[in-house]
């Protein structure tokens, strides 16, 4: 296993992209773009404000980096470095960014206020287009905005359209814009649902659900992604719509409702009601959900600290995990990171040593030990006059062979579980020293990573457990992890820096 030097990082922002040739990253206003295998930097971009969010598209040809405080999002191309697009929000609140599936449209989630009809002032909520367009494209390419265009004569590769006074403006309202980059066009999605997951595409690309709420009622609209088409459109029987995902396999819309009620709804894609599951009632309900890459099972974590399995064929529960301070059970194997001193062969160390010396020997390094049951774990009670407690099921994941599902009790904070999904039992529990901060399964085969915001990074496969402490100078403290699509390296994120770890091949198979 060997780590890359750290580079510099802000807000969290490094992506490998999905050809996994590349590796994305931002600093402050900076794009970087680096050779995955390599590390040498192909490209450098440089946006107009402090970049807070980036996204690839699907062929890895283009980048999208948002800038919510400044309304601005804009687009960099891998092929054609001279060409960029930027799209100019203004007033209107750029809330939200992402790629369609086909990578050629982008969907901005906006919130816009009341407009006047035909107003030109430019204090109401205009929208301005800027395409920064390569020599191919010709200047007299127009974009469509609500069936008016116009188009300015530019000598230079750069058209200016502008909107003005655009209908149906509702004060504090939302809506999707979707812009094409090939035919300059736009569409628009009314009233979509301000919640934390209210747009789901399926993972062939060919469609899309949009949570929405008009007239105090939640409804489901989805849409053709190759013409932007209404398919359907349904109300649904939530009280708060909190959250929509489709299954892997496209054929099941999963849609939960507000914490406040415990309710999950399954429609198929023609909008019928499969099932509608309720654990219990008077309590907090739903905290997470994840599918079964087979689509087989759905996984639904609670406030109650539990987790509810259905199955695909009837829907209903076929067993729930319970995540109990104490671990009784003698089948299951509690890992136990406990801290160990370097070892180090003192004869041979020259002083001072080496400073990348020097962080390792006075680092903490840790190692497992395998706990005899019954194994108290560390819980803790959350704040009850809080909002947002920390209870419940806040993180779950299952793994690429569908063997195992691997959960976070956020009562108990420093503790991993994973579950043997075919025997439905607990399998392992890691119990950390600190608390988890992410995890992430390796796509091709089942080994889970785990960062706790230390400078180490752990494995878990069911050949067993190792703690890895990554070298370097200072406090790489990592906070979050991604793997790359082959399993054959991840990028560890840290606050300000970030670094590659490389597997070997023979640990990779």
């Amino acid at each position: 296993m060997n780590f890359s030097e750290p580079f510099k990082l802000s807000g969290l922002l490094g992506r490998f992209s999905p050809d996994g040739k590349c590796l994305a990253s931002c600093v402050q206003y900076r794009l970087v773009v680096r050779d995955v295998n390599t590390l040498q930097i192909l490209q450098l971009y440089t946006c107009l404000d402090q970049i807070q969010y980036i996204e690839w598209s699907s062929d890895s040809l283009f980048i999208l980096c948002a800038m919510y405080k400044r309304g601005v999002v804009q687009v960099w191309s891998l092929e054609q470095p001279d060409w960029h697009c930027k799209i100019d929000e203004g007033s209107a609140g750029l809330v939200a960014s992402c790629w369609s599936p086909d990578g050629r449209h982008i969907l901005n989630t906006t919130e816009f206020h009341s407009l006047g009809q035909g107003r030109a002032d430019s204090r109401s909520s205009a929208r301005d287009v800027l395409f920064l367009t390569s020599r191919d494209f010709s200047s007299s390419r127009v974009l469509e905005l609500d069936g008016s265009s116009k188009v300015l004569p530019c000598s230079e590769p750069a058209c200016v359209v502008q909107e003005r006074g655009a209908s149906g403006g509702v004060a504090g309202q939302l809506r999707i814009t979707v812009w094409s980059l090939c035919t300059k066009s736009v569409s628009y999605i009314k009233y979509p649902k301000a919640c934390q997951q209210g747009v789901a595409f399926t993972k062939d690309g060919r469609y899309m659900a949009v949570a929405e709420r008009r007239d105090c009622k939640d409804f489901i609209s989805i849409f053709v992604c190759s013409d932007w088409q209404l398919l359907r459109h349904f109300d649904t029987e939530t009280q708060d719509l909190f959250g929509i995902e489709w299954a892997p396999n496209g054929c099941v819309l999963a849609v939960w409702d507000t914490c406040l009620e415990y309710k999950i709804l399954l429609y198929s894609l023609d909008g019928r009601l499969l099932s509608t599951y309720r654990a219990y009632e008077w309590s907090l309900g739903i905290k997470s959900i994840a599918w079964s890459p087979s689509s087989q099972f759905l996984a639904i974590g609670s406030y109650d600290e539990k987790v509810r399995i259905l199955n695909h064929v009837t829907w209903k529960k076929i067993t729930e995990f319970e995540h109990p301070a104490t671990i009784a059970n003698t089948k299951t194997i509690v890992y136990k990171e406990v801290e160990k001193s370097p070892s180090v062969e003192t004869e041979r160390l020259s002083f001072p040593p080496p400073r990348a010396l020097a962080s390792s020997l006075f680092s903490t390094q840790s190692k497992y030990d395998v706990s005899q049951v019954p194994v108290s774990l560390q819980y803790i009670k959350p704040a009850a006059d809080r909002a947002n407690p920390k209870m419940g099921i806040g993180m779950l994941a299952f793994s690429p062979d569908n063997c195992f599902l691997a959960t976070k009790n956020d009562n108990i904070p420093n503790a991993v579980w994973i579950w043997d999904i075919q025997k439905l039992k607990l399998f392992v529990v890691l119990e950390q020293l600190c608390a988890i901060q992410s995890f992430q399964w390796d796509p091709r085969q089942p080994r889970l990573a785990v960062c706790t915001g230390n400078s180490k990074v752990y494995f878990w496969s069911p050949a067993g457990c190792v703690s890895v402490q990554v070298p370097g100078e200072g406090d790489f403290q990592i906070v979050s992890l991604s793997w790359h699509a082959s399993g054959d390296s991840m990028v560890l994120l840290s606050k300000e820096n970030f670094c590659v770890c490389y597997l070997e091949r023979e640990e990779v198979k």
